[in-house]
Protein backbone atom coordinates (compact mmCIF):
# COMPACT_ATOMS: atom_id res chain seq x y z
CA UNK A 1 0.00 0.00 0.00
CA UNK A 2 1.53 3.31 -1.05
CA UNK A 3 1.16 6.14 1.44
CA UNK A 4 1.97 9.80 1.76
CA UNK A 5 2.73 11.76 4.88
CA UNK A 6 1.85 15.28 3.69
CA UNK A 7 5.33 16.54 4.48
CA UNK A 8 5.22 15.49 8.14
CA UNK A 9 8.03 13.54 9.72
CA UNK A 10 7.40 9.83 9.61
CA UNK A 11 7.84 7.52 12.54
CA UNK A 12 11.53 7.09 13.27
CA UNK A 13 12.56 10.72 12.58
CA UNK A 14 13.12 12.24 15.99
CA UNK A 15 12.58 15.84 16.95
CA UNK A 16 15.54 17.68 18.51
CA UNK A 17 15.94 16.43 22.06
CA UNK A 18 14.95 12.89 21.16
CA UNK A 19 11.17 13.33 21.35
CA UNK A 20 9.15 11.12 19.01
CA UNK A 21 6.83 13.18 16.75
CA UNK A 22 3.18 12.29 16.34
CA UNK A 23 3.05 11.13 12.71
CA UNK A 24 -0.10 11.68 10.68
CA UNK A 25 -2.13 8.66 9.69
CA UNK A 26 -0.77 7.36 6.36
CA UNK A 27 -2.90 8.03 3.30
CA UNK A 28 -3.59 5.31 0.76
CA UNK A 29 -3.02 7.09 -2.53
CA UNK A 30 -2.63 4.25 -5.06
CA UNK A 31 -6.01 3.49 -6.60
CA UNK A 32 -6.56 0.15 -8.31
CA UNK A 33 -9.44 -0.66 -10.64
CA UNK A 34 -10.80 -3.12 -8.07
CA UNK A 35 -10.80 -0.51 -5.32
CA UNK A 36 -12.47 2.01 -7.62
CA UNK A 37 -15.35 -0.35 -8.41
CA UNK A 38 -15.76 -1.50 -4.82
CA UNK A 39 -17.37 -4.60 -3.37
CA UNK A 40 -20.91 -5.05 -2.10
CA UNK A 41 -19.81 -3.99 1.40
CA UNK A 42 -19.32 -0.41 0.19
CA UNK A 43 -23.10 -0.08 -0.15
CA UNK A 44 -24.57 -2.81 2.07
CA UNK A 45 -25.67 -2.07 5.61
CA UNK A 46 -28.06 -4.95 6.43
CA UNK A 47 -26.96 -7.81 4.25
CA UNK A 48 -28.15 -8.37 0.70
CA UNK A 49 -31.20 -6.19 -0.05
CA UNK A 50 -34.42 -7.98 -0.98
CA UNK A 51 -35.70 -6.71 -4.34
CA UNK A 52 -39.26 -5.51 -4.76
CA UNK A 53 -41.44 -8.58 -5.28
CA UNK A 54 -38.88 -10.79 -3.54
CA UNK A 55 -41.02 -11.23 -0.43
CA UNK A 56 -44.72 -11.51 0.40
CA UNK A 57 -47.17 -9.35 2.29
CA UNK A 58 -49.27 -10.85 5.09
CA UNK A 59 -52.07 -11.49 2.59
CA UNK A 60 -49.74 -13.50 0.35
CA UNK A 61 -49.39 -10.87 -2.38
CA UNK A 62 -45.92 -9.80 -3.56
CA UNK A 63 -44.34 -6.99 -1.54
CA UNK A 64 -43.33 -4.42 -4.14
CA UNK A 65 -42.07 -1.81 -1.67
CA UNK A 66 -42.82 1.89 -2.00
CA UNK A 67 -43.60 2.14 -5.71
CA UNK A 68 -43.65 -1.12 -7.61
CA UNK A 69 -44.03 -2.17 -11.26
CA UNK A 70 -46.18 0.07 -13.41
CA UNK A 71 -45.54 3.15 -11.23
CA UNK A 72 -44.47 6.44 -12.76
CA UNK A 73 -41.51 6.60 -10.37
CA UNK A 74 -40.18 3.29 -11.71
CA UNK A 75 -40.80 4.42 -15.29
CA UNK A 76 -38.66 7.50 -14.59
CA UNK A 77 -36.02 5.92 -12.38
CA UNK A 78 -35.33 2.83 -14.45
CA UNK A 79 -34.61 4.65 -17.71
CA UNK A 80 -30.91 4.52 -18.69
CA UNK A 81 -30.66 8.33 -18.74
CA UNK A 82 -31.74 8.48 -15.10
CA UNK A 83 -29.39 5.67 -14.10
CA UNK A 84 -26.43 7.54 -15.65
CA UNK A 85 -27.24 11.13 -14.70
CA UNK A 86 -29.42 11.08 -11.60
CA UNK A 87 -26.47 11.07 -9.22
CA UNK A 88 -25.00 14.23 -10.71
CA UNK A 89 -28.25 16.19 -10.94
CA UNK A 90 -29.27 15.18 -7.42
CA UNK A 91 -25.91 16.25 -5.98
CA UNK A 92 -26.19 19.56 -7.83
CA UNK A 93 -29.73 20.24 -6.60
CA UNK A 94 -29.18 19.16 -3.02
CA UNK A 95 -26.27 21.54 -2.52
CA UNK A 96 -28.55 24.39 -3.60
CA UNK A 97 -30.68 23.72 -0.52
CA UNK A 98 -28.65 25.63 2.03
CA UNK A 99 -29.26 23.41 5.09
CA UNK A 100 -27.97 20.36 3.18
CA UNK A 101 -24.97 22.34 1.97
CA UNK A 102 -24.30 23.43 5.56
CA UNK A 103 -24.52 19.85 6.80
CA UNK A 104 -21.95 18.73 4.23
CA UNK A 105 -19.68 21.65 5.13
CA UNK A 106 -19.81 21.02 8.87
CA UNK A 107 -20.39 17.29 9.35
CA UNK A 108 -19.49 15.26 6.26
CA UNK A 109 -16.74 12.64 6.74
CA UNK A 110 -14.83 13.80 3.64
CA UNK A 111 -14.57 17.30 5.12
CA UNK A 112 -13.15 15.78 8.31
CA UNK A 113 -10.65 13.89 6.17
CA UNK A 114 -9.72 17.18 4.54
CA UNK A 115 -9.03 18.80 7.89
CA UNK A 116 -7.01 15.74 8.92
CA UNK A 117 -4.93 16.06 5.74
CA UNK A 118 -5.88 12.59 4.50
CA UNK A 119 -8.45 13.39 1.78
CA UNK A 120 -7.88 12.07 -1.75
CA UNK A 121 -9.73 12.43 -5.04
CA UNK A 122 -10.91 8.87 -4.58
CA UNK A 123 -12.51 9.76 -1.22
CA UNK A 124 -14.56 12.48 -2.90
CA UNK A 125 -15.54 10.13 -5.72
CA UNK A 126 -16.40 7.31 -3.32
CA UNK A 127 -18.64 9.66 -1.31
CA UNK A 128 -20.60 10.43 -4.47
CA UNK A 129 -20.50 6.80 -5.55
CA UNK A 130 -22.20 5.50 -2.40
CA UNK A 131 -25.06 7.95 -2.73
CA UNK A 132 -27.11 6.28 -5.47
CA UNK A 133 -26.34 2.73 -4.39
CA UNK A 134 -27.53 3.37 -0.84
CA UNK A 135 -30.80 4.89 -2.08
CA UNK A 136 -31.59 2.07 -4.49
CA UNK A 137 -32.82 -0.29 -1.72
CA UNK A 138 -35.41 2.30 -0.69
CA UNK A 139 -36.63 2.81 -4.25
CA UNK A 140 -36.34 -0.73 -5.59
CA UNK A 141 -36.41 -3.02 -2.54
CA UNK A 142 -39.29 -4.59 -0.66
CA UNK A 143 -40.89 -2.70 2.24
CA UNK A 144 -38.63 -4.12 4.95
CA UNK A 145 -35.50 -3.32 2.92
CA UNK A 146 -36.69 0.24 2.30
CA UNK A 147 -37.50 0.82 5.96
CA UNK A 148 -34.19 -0.56 7.19
CA UNK A 149 -32.13 1.70 4.94
CA UNK A 150 -34.29 4.73 5.74
CA UNK A 151 -33.84 4.08 9.46
CA UNK A 152 -30.08 3.75 9.01
CA UNK A 153 -29.83 7.05 7.15
CA UNK A 154 -32.10 8.76 9.70
CA UNK A 155 -29.80 7.65 12.53
CA UNK A 156 -26.77 9.00 10.68
CA UNK A 157 -28.53 12.29 10.00
CA UNK A 158 -29.29 12.80 13.71
CA UNK A 159 -25.65 13.87 14.02
CA UNK A 160 -25.93 16.32 11.12
CA UNK A 161 -27.09 19.46 12.87
CA UNK A 162 -25.71 22.92 13.50
CA UNK A 163 -26.64 26.41 14.67
CA UNK A 164 -25.49 28.25 11.54
CA UNK A 165 -26.61 27.66 7.97
CA UNK A 166 -24.71 30.59 6.49
CA UNK A 167 -22.36 32.89 8.41
CA UNK A 168 -23.36 35.66 6.00
CA UNK A 169 -27.07 35.18 6.71
CA UNK A 170 -27.38 34.46 10.45
CA UNK A 171 -31.12 35.15 10.25
CA UNK A 172 -31.57 31.78 8.51
CA UNK A 173 -30.86 30.02 11.80
CA UNK A 174 -29.64 26.45 12.03
CA UNK A 175 -30.25 23.09 10.40
CA UNK A 176 -31.04 19.54 11.50
CA UNK A 177 -31.01 16.84 8.82
CA UNK A 178 -33.27 14.44 10.75
CA UNK A 179 -35.94 17.02 11.56
CA UNK A 180 -39.09 17.31 9.38
CA UNK A 181 -38.21 20.39 7.30
CA UNK A 182 -34.75 19.30 6.23
CA UNK A 183 -35.65 15.61 5.95
CA UNK A 184 -38.54 16.56 3.67
CA UNK A 185 -36.33 18.64 1.40
CA UNK A 186 -33.63 15.97 1.35
CA UNK A 187 -36.21 13.57 -0.10
CA UNK A 188 -37.77 16.09 -2.48
CA UNK A 189 -34.38 17.16 -3.85
CA UNK A 190 -33.76 13.52 -4.70
CA UNK A 191 -37.09 12.89 -6.40
CA UNK A 192 -37.75 16.14 -8.28
CA UNK A 193 -34.33 16.18 -10.04
CA UNK A 194 -35.00 12.57 -11.03
CA UNK A 195 -38.08 13.73 -12.92
CA UNK A 196 -36.29 16.71 -14.48
CA UNK A 197 -33.34 14.70 -15.78
CA UNK A 198 -35.71 12.09 -17.24
CA UNK A 199 -37.73 14.72 -19.07
CA UNK A 200 -34.61 16.52 -20.35
CA UNK A 201 -32.29 13.60 -21.19
CA UNK A 202 -34.33 10.41 -21.66
CA UNK A 203 -34.68 9.33 -25.31
CA UNK A 204 -37.76 7.11 -25.43
CA UNK A 205 -40.02 5.71 -28.08
CA UNK A 206 -37.59 6.74 -30.81
CA UNK A 207 -38.21 10.40 -29.97
CA UNK A 208 -36.27 13.25 -28.40
CA UNK A 209 -36.57 13.86 -24.65
CA UNK A 210 -39.76 15.69 -23.73
CA UNK A 211 -41.89 16.71 -20.78
CA UNK A 212 -44.43 14.24 -19.44
CA UNK A 213 -48.15 15.09 -19.49
CA UNK A 214 -49.33 17.18 -16.53
CA UNK A 215 -51.36 14.34 -15.00
CA UNK A 216 -48.37 11.98 -15.20
CA UNK A 217 -46.13 14.53 -13.50
CA UNK A 218 -48.71 14.89 -10.72
CA UNK A 219 -48.85 11.11 -10.36
CA UNK A 220 -45.05 11.10 -9.96
CA UNK A 221 -45.33 13.57 -7.09
CA UNK A 222 -48.18 11.62 -5.49
CA UNK A 223 -46.11 8.44 -5.55
CA UNK A 224 -43.05 10.32 -4.29
CA UNK A 225 -44.94 11.43 -1.17
CA UNK A 226 -44.62 7.88 0.16
CA UNK A 227 -40.84 8.23 -0.03
CA UNK A 228 -40.96 11.53 1.87
CA UNK A 229 -43.02 9.92 4.63
CA UNK A 230 -40.55 7.01 4.76
CA UNK A 231 -38.02 9.49 6.13
CA UNK A 232 -40.19 10.21 9.13
CA UNK A 233 -41.72 13.44 7.86
CA UNK A 234 -45.09 13.82 9.64
CA UNK A 235 -46.06 17.16 8.10
CA UNK A 236 -48.64 15.73 5.70
CA UNK A 237 -50.08 19.13 4.94
CA UNK A 238 -46.68 20.17 3.56
CA UNK A 239 -45.74 17.03 1.67
CA UNK A 240 -46.60 17.88 -1.96
CA UNK A 241 -48.69 15.45 -4.01
CA UNK A 242 -48.91 17.57 -7.19
CA UNK A 243 -46.47 19.72 -9.14
CA UNK A 244 -48.46 22.84 -8.18
CA UNK A 245 -48.06 22.01 -4.49
CA UNK A 246 -44.34 21.45 -5.00
CA UNK A 247 -44.00 24.83 -6.72
CA UNK A 248 -45.80 26.49 -3.80
CA UNK A 249 -43.44 24.76 -1.37
CA UNK A 250 -40.39 26.04 -3.25
CA UNK A 251 -41.87 29.53 -3.00
CA UNK A 252 -42.46 29.17 0.75
CA UNK A 253 -38.87 28.08 1.41
CA UNK A 254 -37.30 30.31 -1.22
CA UNK A 255 -34.76 31.86 1.18
CA UNK A 256 -33.27 28.45 1.88
CA UNK A 257 -32.27 27.85 -1.74
CA UNK A 258 -29.33 29.25 -3.67
CA UNK A 259 -25.64 30.05 -3.40
CA UNK A 260 -23.96 32.86 -1.52
CA UNK A 261 -20.35 34.01 -1.24
CA UNK A 262 -20.30 32.89 2.40
CA UNK A 263 -21.97 29.43 2.23
CA UNK A 264 -18.59 27.69 2.03
CA UNK A 265 -17.22 29.43 5.12
CA UNK A 266 -16.96 27.08 8.07
CA UNK A 267 -18.48 28.65 11.21
CA UNK A 268 -15.86 26.92 13.36
CA UNK A 269 -12.69 27.06 11.25
CA UNK A 270 -13.49 30.31 9.43
CA UNK A 271 -12.08 29.02 6.13
CA UNK A 272 -13.56 28.04 2.77
CA UNK A 273 -13.98 24.30 3.18
CA UNK A 274 -14.02 23.55 -0.56
CA UNK A 275 -10.71 25.33 -1.13
CA UNK A 276 -9.28 23.51 1.88
CA UNK A 277 -10.38 20.14 0.50
CA UNK A 278 -9.07 20.88 -3.00
CA UNK A 279 -5.66 21.78 -1.55
CA UNK A 280 -5.43 18.55 0.43
CA UNK A 281 -6.55 16.37 -2.51
CA UNK A 282 -3.87 17.94 -4.73
CA UNK A 283 -1.24 17.34 -2.04
CA UNK A 284 -2.27 13.67 -1.86
CA UNK A 285 -2.48 13.17 -5.63
CA UNK A 286 -1.14 10.03 -7.25
CA UNK A 287 -1.34 9.31 -10.97
CA UNK A 288 -3.48 6.20 -10.35
CA UNK A 289 -6.23 8.46 -8.95
CA UNK A 290 -7.00 9.53 -12.52
CA UNK A 291 -9.24 6.45 -12.44
CA UNK A 292 -11.49 8.32 -9.98
CA UNK A 293 -10.98 11.84 -11.31
CA UNK A 294 -12.46 10.99 -14.73
CA UNK A 295 -15.81 9.67 -13.41
CA UNK A 296 -15.83 12.37 -10.71
CA UNK A 297 -15.50 15.07 -13.36
CA UNK A 298 -18.28 13.53 -15.46
CA UNK A 299 -20.63 13.09 -12.52
CA UNK A 300 -19.94 16.31 -10.61
CA UNK A 301 -18.27 18.92 -12.82
CA UNK A 302 -18.54 18.67 -16.61
CA UNK A 303 -22.34 18.60 -16.74
CA UNK A 304 -22.95 21.36 -14.18
CA UNK A 305 -24.00 23.97 -16.75
CA UNK A 306 -26.36 21.61 -18.66
CA UNK A 307 -27.66 20.38 -15.30
CA UNK A 308 -28.62 23.90 -14.29
CA UNK A 309 -30.27 24.25 -17.70
CA UNK A 310 -32.55 21.27 -17.20
CA UNK A 311 -33.70 22.47 -13.77
CA UNK A 312 -36.26 25.21 -13.26
CA UNK A 313 -35.74 28.91 -13.95
CA UNK A 314 -36.29 29.49 -10.22
CA UNK A 315 -33.27 27.32 -9.40
CA UNK A 316 -31.10 29.14 -11.94
CA UNK A 317 -32.13 32.49 -10.46
CA UNK A 318 -31.43 31.29 -6.92
CA UNK A 319 -27.83 30.39 -7.76
CA UNK A 320 -27.23 33.84 -9.19
CA UNK A 321 -27.18 33.14 -12.91
CA UNK A 322 -27.69 36.23 -15.04
CA UNK A 323 -30.40 36.23 -17.70
CA UNK A 324 -27.75 35.59 -20.34
CA UNK A 325 -26.16 32.70 -18.45
CA UNK A 326 -29.59 31.16 -17.90
CA UNK A 327 -30.18 31.14 -21.64
CA UNK A 328 -26.74 29.61 -22.18
CA UNK A 329 -27.48 26.95 -19.56
CA UNK A 330 -30.77 25.98 -21.21
CA UNK A 331 -29.08 25.91 -24.61
CA UNK A 332 -26.24 23.76 -23.28
CA UNK A 333 -28.76 21.20 -21.96
CA UNK A 334 -29.91 20.83 -25.57
CA UNK A 335 -26.47 20.87 -27.18
CA UNK A 336 -25.21 17.98 -25.04
CA UNK A 337 -28.03 15.67 -26.16
CA UNK A 338 -25.87 13.77 -28.69
CA UNK A 339 -23.40 12.96 -25.88
CA UNK A 340 -26.26 12.19 -23.51
CA UNK A 341 -27.73 9.80 -26.10
CA UNK A 342 -24.46 7.90 -26.33
CA UNK A 343 -24.08 7.71 -22.56
CA UNK A 344 -27.44 5.98 -22.15
CA UNK A 345 -26.60 3.24 -24.66
CA UNK A 346 -26.22 -0.23 -23.07
CA UNK A 347 -22.41 -0.58 -22.81
CA UNK A 348 -21.87 2.88 -21.31
CA UNK A 349 -24.97 2.74 -19.14
CA UNK A 350 -23.83 -0.64 -17.85
CA UNK A 351 -20.47 0.84 -16.87
CA UNK A 352 -22.01 3.73 -14.91
CA UNK A 353 -24.64 1.47 -13.39
CA UNK A 354 -21.98 -0.80 -11.88
CA UNK A 355 -19.69 2.08 -10.97
CA UNK A 356 -22.25 4.35 -9.29
CA UNK A 357 -24.95 1.95 -8.07
CA UNK A 358 -22.83 -1.01 -6.97
CA UNK A 359 -23.41 -4.76 -7.45
CA UNK A 360 -26.59 -4.81 -5.35
CA UNK A 361 -27.89 -1.76 -7.18
CA UNK A 362 -27.38 -3.51 -10.52
CA UNK A 363 -29.35 -6.51 -9.26
CA UNK A 364 -32.17 -4.31 -7.93
CA UNK A 365 -32.38 -2.36 -11.19
CA UNK A 366 -32.43 -5.45 -13.38
CA UNK A 367 -35.07 -7.13 -11.21
CA UNK A 368 -37.26 -4.01 -11.19
CA UNK A 369 -36.93 -3.56 -14.96
CA UNK A 370 -38.18 -7.08 -15.57
CA UNK A 371 -41.17 -6.55 -13.27
CA UNK A 372 -41.94 -3.14 -14.75
CA UNK A 373 -41.76 -4.39 -18.34
CA UNK A 374 -44.20 -7.19 -17.53
CA UNK A 375 -46.57 -4.81 -15.74
CA UNK A 376 -46.64 -2.45 -18.71
CA UNK A 377 -47.24 -5.36 -21.09
CA UNK A 378 -50.11 -6.61 -18.93
CA UNK A 379 -51.58 -3.13 -18.79
CA UNK A 380 -51.36 -2.77 -22.56
CA UNK A 381 -53.00 -6.14 -23.09
CA UNK A 382 -55.81 -5.28 -20.68
CA UNK A 383 -56.41 -1.97 -22.45
CA UNK A 384 -56.53 -3.68 -25.84
CA UNK A 385 -58.96 -6.28 -24.53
Amino acid sequence: MATVTNGDKVSGDKEPGGNEPAAKKPVEVVLTKERLLGKESRWRRFGEPVPAGGSLNEDGTPDYGLFGPGSVVWEVLLHPATIVFHNSVQAFMQTKYKPIHAGIRDRDPIVRKGRAGTLTFFDSFERLQRNAGMHAPMWLGDTATAKLMAKHLHNIHKRVAGDVIDVGEPELGGYAASEPRDAMWAALTEMHPMLRVYEAFAFRGGKLPRRLPAETRDQFMLESSAYVRLHGVPVDDEIPTTMAELAALYEKYDELFGDTETMNISPDAGDDYQKMMAKVMIENFHISQVRAIGPLMIQAVLFQLPTSGLLSRKVRQSIGQSALKQKIAVLSSKLVLPIVFLMQQPPIERYFMRLMWGPDGVHLIESARALHKQALADRSAATAA
